[in-house]
């Protein structure tokens, strides 16, 4: 062996003192470009996943870097064997557990009681429904508008007592409509 050679060139178990750093980026240069061109075979030429696998093979190399730097001859068996571990485990994991949804869409469904609320207002709307034109009026005017029964009576061009009377009323049909709904009036 030369003296002048560059680390490129050396086997790796007369590297002792190298360190991690030099150590993986003659790795990367020697080893990365099959390491790619394998895992792309195994991952069905998904270079993204090809080049995870790549990547997550010189990290546990890196990691395991004492260990390397004994070795004898080529590393790429090792590196492959590694790489073939882990596109195994990544299919074993994808397929041992549900497949992982973007919890964006649940960000829009509304809260229980937002939902107890619209669930209410709707039925409530529904018995509504079930009054008579000028039993629902009398209601909006003095319910839902929150205007006195003279307020009411002055809008719906009727004298004050026929506004207490609908109002009687309604609530009455109202209570009945929304009990048949099963809801407790």
């Amino acid at each position: 062996m030369r003296q002048d050679a560059s680390v490129d060139e050396r086997p790796y178990d007369s590297l002792p003192g190298l360190p991690d750093e030099e150590l993986m980026r003659a790795l990367y240069e020697e080893h990365a470009a099959p390491l790619h061109a394998f895992a792309l075979r195994l991952v069905a030429g998904d270079r993204h996943r090809a080049e995870d696998v790549v990547q997550e093979t010189l990290l546990r190399a890196w990691k395991n870097a004492d260990h390397l730097r004994g070795a004898t001859g080529s590393l790429r068996p090792w590196l492959v064997t590694v790489a073939r571990r882990i596109v195994i485990d990544g299919h074993r994991s994808r397929t041992s557990r549900p497949q992982e949804v973007d919890p964006a869409p649940l960000a829009a469904v509304p809260a229980a009681d937002e939902i107890d609320r619209v669930l209410r207002r709707m039925t409530l709307a529904d018995a509504l429904g079930d009054l008579t034109a000028a039993h629902r009026q009398a209601l909006i005017e003095t319910y839902v508008k929150d205007r006195s029964v003279q307020e009411a009576a002055e809008a719906l061009r009727v004298p004050p007592g026929t506004v207490r009377s609908r109002v009687f009323y309604a609530l009455r049909a109202l209570r009945l409509a929304l009990q048949e709904r099963g809801v407790e009036a």
